[in-house]
């Protein structure tokens, strides 16, 4: 039965050869799933302003499901049925950001997306642009929050949903994430707005907490341990994003969340940014000429530890055809009782151990860089979706190994005075695939010397000359950067969101 898979990885592992058209998954069919019930507003039915607030919207609406989901783009686009047929040449590939109509993204957040070149059908990339209202549902002893209506907490949301196999779940998290964040955020808000330590327990009844029933004096825990309100907000996220994906997984059946997709999202409440990321997207500071990595990537590769060990303690995921160590390469048959390189789950050296009948199983992890694949099958080990997702002619299942957690980095904007040429820069792979930090950052200085600080559109020419940067121009034999390497295939979307100068928090 697994013959095919059996071929797959032996391509794979001896040659190098790239599995399945789209580097992160392969397609998978398409599914159908029922109305979200987890949120009063479903994704079939979603008005343009998604937020709970003054928020820009993330998709444009639609009649029917398959046709949002396979060709919406961000609604801030205001694309027009010939805009979105041209967004959607992948012959010309033409870069769109959002039209200079004098209604900008807040902060002034330049945003520009372009079309793969064939890899997919339509962009699976999605964005998101929202200004959130968050009132709170209940007070820190219990009491109702209606006695104080209007003092709640407003963030700023930024997201870029890079979809694989299907751009379902990249449309479906860019709609509702943020609704999932602000939902973990109402039992925060006085919380947050005071100055004290958080409590240590939320009473149901009215009266102020008491830790001894938990704590007794003779006691042999230790005190209470130091919780910020920083880590509070770290916690409404990772809750978000595994709500997010267990509402995927609900409702595949009956509407269309097809594949799953890479999640980075960017929160700007009380003075920081949250930046939270699950997959290979990027996020990196420009500031004053220095370079902040803001996330990092999250691949076979660089989780190699965490899904061996998850192959050890659970060998049952790996079936009878993987094995969870790691060999320099494929071990052959003849090699039968010899002593061969290996590493296991705790190993980040090397070392030797005679070869075994189960050695000559495949790798959970082969491959290496951009073509390293989970079970000969998806490239990026952490994001929303991928609940269909199997190893191929197989029922084994992969989503066990992948993670819907997102690693979030903390940025306090209050310790450094910010000028308006410091920005933030978002972007999925298509962007970091073929351009470094350092040309990223070299373009935001060229790009923003041409335009008066004051000028709100030098954020936009930012973002539209890094999507150009990375796709570019056509050639005989494909799309070809100045030094005539291969452009970016992908489909490419980054947004620049300015960190200084007048406005810029409004």
């Amino acid at each position: 039965m697994l013959n095919r898979v059996r071929s797959a990885v032996a391509h794979l592992v001896s040659s190098g050869g790239v599995p399945p058209p789209n580097p992160k998954s392969p397609d998978l069919p398409n599914t159908t799933s029922a109305p979200p019930a987890a949120l009063p507003e479903t994704p079939k039915s979603l008005p343009a302003r998604a937020g709970s607030g003054t928020g820009t919207g993330s998709g444009a609406p639609a009649k029917t499901v398959d046709t949002r989901a396979s060709s919406s783009r961000p609604t801030f686009l205001q694309l027009s049925p010939g805009g979105l047929r041209r967004a959607e040449d992948q012959a010309g590939r033409a870069v769109q950001s959002p039209p200079d109509t004098g209604r900008r993204l807040p902060w002034s957040t330049g945003y520009a997306e372009v079309i793969n070149a064939g890899k997919s059908r339509h962009n699976e990339d999605q964005a998101c642009c929202e200004v959130v209202y968050v009132e709170g549902r209940r007070s820190a002893t219990g009491t109702p929050k209606e006695a104080s209506r209007g003092q709640g907490l407003c963030f700023y949301y930024w997201g870029l949903f890079d979809g694989h196999a299907g751009g379902g779940a990249a449309d479906m998290a860019s709609r509702l994430l943020h609704r999932h964040i602000r939902e973990q955020l109402k039992d925060l808000v006085e919380i947050l707005q005071d100055p004290c330590p958080p409590p240590l327990c939320l009473s149901s009844s009215p009266g102020a907490y008491n830790p001894s029933h938990l704590v007794g004096p003779q006691s042999c825990w230790s005190s209470q341990k130091e919780v910020t309100h920083e880590s509070l907000v770290v916690g409404a996220i990772e809750n978000a994003f595994q709500l997010m994906d267990e509402q995927m997984a609900r409702e595949r059946r009956g509407h269309q969340v097809d594949g799953g997709c890479c999640a980075l999202v960017v929160l700007y409440l009380l003075g920081k940014l949250y930046v939270a990321n699950a997959g290979d997207s990027r996020a990196i500071i420009v500031r004053n000429g220095e370079i902040i990595p803001m996330s990092r990537e999250f691949t076979p590769e660089t989780e190699r530890q965490r899904l061996q060990l998850l192959g050890f303690l659970k060998p049952e995921l790996l079936g009878s055809e993987f094995t969870h160590l790691e060999f320099p390469r494929r071990v052959q048959p003849k090699e039968l009782g010899q002593r061969m390189l290996y590493r296991d789950q705790n190993m980040t050296g090397w070392a030797y151990k005679k070869i075994e009948v189960e050695d000559l199983r495949f790798p959970l992890v082969c491959g290496e860089g951009k073509k390293a694949r989970v079970m000969a099958t998806i490239g990026v080990t952490r994001g929303l979706g991928d609940h269909n997702l199997k190893v191929c002619s197989s029922t084994l299942p992969i989503k066990p190994f992948l993670s819907c957690f997102p690693e979030v980095q903390v940025y306090d904007l209050t310790q450094y005075e910010h000028c308006p040429d410091d920005v933030l820069v978002l972007g999925t792979d298509g962007l970091w695939d073929v351009t470094s930090d350092h040309e990223v950052a070299a373009t935001v200085d060229r790009v923003l010397s041409t335009y008066e600080p004051n000028d709100s559109s030098r954020y936009t020419a930012v973002a539209q000359a890094l999507v150009l940067g990375a796709r570019g121009t056509p050639r005989d034999r494909g799309w070809r950067l100045p030094n005539n390497k291969l452009g970016s295939g992908d489909d490419i979307s980054v947004f620049v969101i300015p960190l200084g100068g007048p406005g810029s928090y409004s």
